[in-house]
């Protein structure tokens, strides 16, 4: 066994000289080009580069073939403009040379001479009927497909744009998939637009051909006859040949340019390259080529056709039905033979559970009769509202919600729909998709008639009203929301009250990470040097749990740094953050400077103070049943004070004592808002409603 060749270099690898200088040389190509125009070339040289535009011109129409897709071939454009410049360049060069010496190299004499057999009519003929085949039939067709595929391509954008969303939002690809195929859509839309100009070069180039062909008979037959005191006759027959020539030498790469054009762009849903398209599609039934066998040998028969031509064809699709037909046969049988054994191999292989301890972060599970919500075909926006509900909770709390999945249950109730975290239920509705609910706002003067049923984002009571009563509704002073404004409303709720449990570590993390890109230096001093993950995580929780935008990482972490080496205490370090984010809290909460609230009574503050047990996992307080009990009373004795006006539950208290009496009464009255004097800004008002004693 020889040796592997060890030294073998690709000449277009990443390392090769081509591929590091290739701007270079793409510039000097250009500029090249630009100056054949200009500066007269000699014969030799023209033939090799007229050799050169047929190689290239195969080279193009060969890669336009064996591409899968229109992207793979993206640089055509640009490249169909460098060729038809070239061609161009080449067709002034070969021009002057006629003109000047009445010789343009053999390559040209080669065509008008040995292609034509030497007869200028027939040359002629033959360069017309190519003019025309490439500018009529090829080029208008290229065009055209162009100019449809480019306007398609700009209409269906925004469906194509919804449906990565929309894929996106059901957890069916990932973030890098969606990115990757946006970046796609735009490619293909770009190309698209590119080749409908594009194809405006070839179109140009057959007009230009046409132009030359005629200055270069004309102008020849005067020079000729004045200059070269060549008669008529032989003027019209040198110039004639060496202009057909020169036009052959430039159609023949043309036409395969154009060919080349028109297989790009007409190039849609294919499945491999088009020499494989193409057997895959045409000889995959046998029937076709039986019928046409019989087709074939009834036109052999027929009196005054020729037989023999008619019987080859016959033969020839007979052998291809009966092995088409022999190997659907053969591939049914090894089907069989492979659907058995992988019967038979599921039926002994155990169960693989693995994948069923996957659990989805969010899930929304939906009645048979809200399915038109998500179909975006029946008019259903509820994925675009849900995007619309991440970037919300993004803006508002700074929380990356995770893609929420969304799957119909045909056990549950056609209207009803189920909120779960983690796999568990955590809240769910039922929607009436052709009524609308009216909510009291508390200025309705007069009822309207509907069914009665709840709010299920804040429990208020409404009414399901018709279409008919909608407009008399909001007249009335009814708040009137549509069905899908429900479930959306109802999530993003859900989302904001669950917020710390959506956090976990690897949430974090990307936090983290994102932060790390403006900021390297404070998250590599913060983790892992003074706090873990998990603990950052723990402290994020908290904030999220009292819904305190987490939005200002900077802020947070310069705390987490500042206090983290003196207390490990989660508890702890969320107060300090809280204090850092007085002014975002305050705002949250203040009303025209003005906070209203009630407070604690100093003595109850000791007394919780006092209370307070401190071990090693943390602190907690620990009041007898009895104080504990006339806490809640006089808290929910003071608190109407503030709801029967309309203002939020706003607590007061002292920095020491806030975290405690937030653990003591946050599972006993939902909705309660703790601050602490050490999170109001300066400049805000205090209207103090009420105190809570014991």
């Amino acid at each position: 066994m020889a040796a592997p060749q060890t030294g073998s270099v690709n000449p277009l690898s990443s390392g090769s000289f081509i591929q590091r200088y290739s701007d270079v040389l793409i510039a000097v190509a250009i500029v090249t080009i630009v100056i054949m125009m200009i500066i007269p070339l000699p014969t030799v040289l023209l033939d090799v580069l007229i050799c050169l535009n047929i190689t290239i011109a195969l080279l193009v129409v060969m890669s336009a073939i064996y591409n899968v897709e229109a992207l793979d071939l993206s640089v055509f454009p640009s490249l169909l403009l460098i060729t038809t410049l070239f061609r161009l360049a080449l067709n002034i060069s070969s021009t002057r040379l006629i003109l000047l010496n009445a010789n343009a190299g053999e390559v040209i004499t080669a065509f008008g001479n040995f292609v034509v057999g030497g007869n200028a009519v027939v040359g002629f003929i033959v360069f017309v009927i190519l003019v025309i085949v490439n500018f009529i039939v090829i080029t208008k067709g290229s065009e055209r497909v162009a100019e449809v595929s480019a306007r398609f391509t700009l209409d269906a954008m925004p469906g194509k744009q919804m449906a990565i969303d929309a894929d996106l939002n059901q957890g069916a690809i990932t973030d890098a998939e969606a990115k990757r195929r946006r970046e796609k859509v735009q490619r293909e839309s770009d190309f698209f637009g590119a080749m409908d100009g594009a194809s405006k070069f070839v179109k140009g180039d057959a007009i230009a051909a046409i132009v030359i062909m005629m200055i270069n008979i004309g102008g020849g037959f005067v020079i000729g006859m004045l200059q070269r005191d060549m008669d008529a006759a032989q003027a019209l027959q040198t110039y004639t040949l060496l202009t057909v020539g020169e036009g052959l030498v430039a159609q023949i790469p043309a036409l395969l340019i154009s060919t080349a054009t028109g297989i790009i762009v007409t190039r849609s849903a294919a499945e491999g390259n088009l020499g494989g398209d193409l057997v895959k599609q045409l000889f995959r039934n046998a029937r076709i080529f039986m019928i046409l066998t019989g087709v074939l040998l009834f036109l052999a028969i027929m009196p005054g056709l020729p037989g023999i031509p008619f019987f080859t064809l016959a033969a020839l699709c007979g052998f291809i039905a009966w092995n088409l037909h022999r190997g659907q046969a053969v591939e049914q049988e090894v089907q069989q033979v492979e659907q058995k054994a992988k019967a038979k191999k599921e039926a002994t292989t155990p169960e693989n559970i693995v994948s069923l301890l996957q659990v989805d972060p969010m899930e929304l599970e939906i009645g048979y009769s809200l399915i038109p919500l998500v179909d975006t075909g029946q008019g259903g926006d509820l994925l675009d509202r849900i995007v619309m509900i991440r970037r919300q909770c993004a803006l508002e709390l700074g929380l990356v919600v995770p893609t929420i999945r969304i799957r119909d249950n045909i056990q549950i109730k056609p209207n009803a729909y189920i909120i779960k975290l983690k796999g568990v239920e955590i809240a769910r509705g039922e929607l009436m998709l052709d009524h609308y609910l009216a909510m009291n706002s508390g200025t309705v003067f007069e009822e309207v008639p509907g069914i009665e049923t709840t709010e299920p984002a804040f429990g208020l009571p409404a009414l399901w009203i018709s279409e008919n009563e909608r407009e008399q509704a909001e007249l009335n002073g009814y708040t009137v929301v549509d069905a899908v404004s429900v479930l959306a409303t109802h999530l993003t709720e859900v989302i904001k009250m669950h917020a710390a449990e959506i956090l976990g570590r690897q949430e974090t993390q990307n936090l983290l990470d994102n932060l790390k890109k403006t900021n390297p230096a404070l998250v590599d001093e913060v983790v892992p040097e003074v706090l873990v993950v998990g603990e950052v995580q723990k402290v994020l929780a908290n904030l999220l749990a009292e819904r305190v935008s987490i939005r200002d990482m900077e802020t947070i972490l310069e705390v987490l740094s500042d206090y983290g080496r003196a207390t490990k205490d989660t508890d702890i370090l969320t107060e300090y953050v809280r204090h850092a984010l007085a002014r975002q809290i305050s705002q949250q909460y203040v009303q025209n400077n003005v906070l209203p609230c009630i407070t604690l009574d100093p003595g109850l503050e000791n007394h919780i103070a006092g209370a307070v047990q401190r071990t090693e996992h943390g602190s907690y307080v620990s009041l007898d049943p009895d104080a504990m009990q006339r806490l809640l009373a006089s808290l929910n004795a003071e608190l109407p004070k503030l709801t029967n006006m309309g203002y939020e539950p706003i607590v007061l208290t002292s920095p020491a004592v806030r975290t405690y009496f937030r653990q003591l009464v946050e599972r006993s009255v939902q909705g309660l808002v703790v601050l602490s004097h050490a999170e109001i800004e300066q400049t805000v008002e205090l209207q103090i409603l009420g105190t809570v004693r014991i």
